[in-house]
């Protein structure tokens, strides 16, 4: 399931190529029929992300600036949940704010780069006929120079502003939202220490509930908690709140760096390389099967960290723990897997 800083990259990209356009919606596979219908041609006029939640704004008019954000009538919620992802094609015009594979894409788990542009027609846009669309697609959206097709996701619906404002409601802060999503990003921190501290269901679990903090998916949450040092099975109200208010300012600068470079980096430089990168290399687990490799948008792009340098504990059991050497622990909880060092996280 893509964390939060994919989905605001997500948002980016929509806010890049569509803002301030009309927008032919279809659905495909016809499932989305009715709500397709509701947007079609009507403007994009806001694309945010709240956690791993994204909003796509339409009105019937708007600014071909986007500036028209608080007139947006209708929203397109989407949630891509494990299997969803959106795929864009263009016709090489386009530009794209990040070159992560622009101008097709596809944005889930992994973002992945084609060998090259689609060629523009000859004679403009007006000849260019987008891709046909590829499995069931739930969605699509056609501008004036490229398309977005969304598969797999796990919700899909159209809703009112105030629909869209009971979702958030419901969420809790976003590190990678300039205020939190909150009247600041102090008070965003507060909220987040506020809602840790009340409960008794463990830290590790917390982390993952997108009530207490939005769009911290399974990387996050592992790395965050080994960089406090912080076991993951204490009690939420046991934690004190200077270690909390450390948990949201470090998440608040990994997960932005996330969403600026398209690859999850928690690693500090005196910890990658000699202190543990050739183990974490290996290639297989201690019981000799393949060990999975976390992949990354940045793989094989120069001065890049390595994947296999990216992490504390994610996807490294059995591995020595970069600082102090103990073997990294998996265990579950709450149906996913929880990686962490026992000597470390105390």
């Amino acid at each position: 399931m893509p964390e939060g800083h994919t989905v605001h990259r997500l948002a980016r990209a929509f806010d890049a190529l569509f803002a301030g356009e009309r927008l032919a919606v279809t659905s495909p596979q016809r499932r989305f029929a009715a709500g397709a219908a509701l947007l079609d041609g009507a403007r994009l006029v806001a694309a945010e992300a709240w956690g791993k939640q994204l909003f796509l704004g339409f009105a019937p008019d708007g600014g071909a600036d986007g500036a028209a954000r608080a007139g947006a009538e209708r929203w397109l919620r989407v949630h891509l949940g494990l299997y969803g992802a959106w795929t864009f094609a263009g016709d090489g015009t386009a530009a794209v704010v990040h070159a992560i594979g622009a101008p097709r894409r596809r944005i889930g788990e992994r973002e992945t780069v084609p060998a090259g542009p689609t060629p523009a027609a000859a004679d403009g846009a007006a000849q260019w006929a987008p891709p046909a669309p590829r499995g069931a697609v739930r969605v699509r959206l056609r501008g004036a120079h490229a398309v977005a097709d969304l598969t797999g996701p796990t919700a899909c619906e159209v809703v009112t502003p105030e629909q869209k404002a009971a979702v958030e409601a419901r969420l809790g802060p976003d590190p990678i939202r300039p205020d939190g999503g909150r009247a600041s990003l102090e008070a965003a921190r507060d909220d987040f220490v506020a809602r840790v501290r009340r409960s008794r269901v463990v830290v590790g679990q917390q982390l993952m509930d997108q009530a207490v903090v939005a769009g911290v998916g399974n990387i996050y949450r592992a790395e965050a908690l080994y960089r406090a040092r912080l076991d993951p099975m204490r009690p939420g109200r046991d934690v004190d709140a200077e270690t909390l208010r450390g948990i949201w300012d470090d998440l608040v600068v990994l997960m932005r760096d996330g969403a600026d470079h398209g690859a999850i980096v928690t690693t500090r430089p005196e910890h990658r390389d000699a202190a543990g990168a050739a183990a974490a290399g290996a290639p297989a687990d201690a019981a000799g099967a393949p060990r999975r490799r976390t992949r990354q948008n940045t793989d094989g792009t120069p001065g890049a960290v390595p994947a296999e340098d990216a992490f504390y504990v994610y996807h490294r059991d059995g591995l020595p723990c970069r600082v102090c050497g103990t073997p990294v622990l998996v265990k579950e909880l709450a149906g996913r897997n929880l990686f962490w060092c026992a000597a470390c996280q105390v």
